[in-house]
């Protein structure tokens, strides 16, 4: 078991990590730019999906092809993981997508589930989650827990815009066997747990404080 983190430097990537930390960008453009990530980074987190090999008729002749050999399970964790369906499907389109709802007890920071909605069996096939945000670890956590209670096979790929040192160290406390991409790892957490310098709460910036 073992956390392996790939920090995915790209110069679009840097573009619009650059608009989701202002605090001054408003939502509409918060959004576009998170899903920019989101694109980014899960095209590199795929690049090890298995393949098989097969030909196809072109209209000159025939051509060897390489098509996905099963098709991933995307995992958003409710709900600013909402902000990197939309990439996920445009790059996998037949790629069944369940959801794992966790909230987080503002007194205790520790992750309380509201939501498991998954294919009855993960048994051999990739599984990517995806939460723009990896702060504590503790919703991440829980919710790796749920995924291998389905037989999701490892590593378990997790794709997030920032992470917290602190965060990366609880998934190897923990002895999870995952293969972390994000766009960049951040300073620290404060006292209320977030992350330093981040970008505030990404739930929020997509849909709203009031939601």
């Amino acid at each position: 078991m073992s956390v392996t983190v790939t920090l995915v430097e790209h110069p679009l990537v840097a573009d619009s990590l650059a608009r989701i930390r202002d605090r001054d960008t408003p939502n509409p453009l918060f959004r576009p730019n998170l899903e920019r990530i989101g694109t980014l980074l899960l095209a590199e987190a795929t690049k090890s999906l298995p393949t098989v090999a097969g030909t196809v008729e072109t209209p000159l002749t025939t051509a060897p092809v390489h098509r996905l050999a099963v098709q991933p399970v995307i995992v958003p964790v409710l709900r600013a993981g909402l902000g990197f369906v939309h990439a996920a499907q445009e790059l996998m389109p037949i790629a069944d997508v369940g959801f794992i709802g966790i909230s987080r007890d503002e007194d205790t920071f520790e992750p309380k589930p509201y939501v498991n909605k998954l294919p009855e069996s993960l048994a051999g096939r990739p599984v990517i989650v995806i939460d723009p945000m990896l702060a504590t670890g503790g919703s991440l956590v829980r919710t790796i827990e749920l995924l291998v209670e389905r037989d999701a096979p490892g590593p378990i790929t997790v794709v997030c815009a920032l992470a917290a040192p602190e965060g990366l160290q609880r998934l190897r406390d923990e002895g999870l066997h995952l293969h972390v991409f994000t766009a960049a790892i951040d300073d620290h957490l404060n006292d209320n747990a977030y992350i330093v310098p981040g970008l505030g709460d990404a739930g929020d910036r997509q849909f709203g404080s009031g939601v």
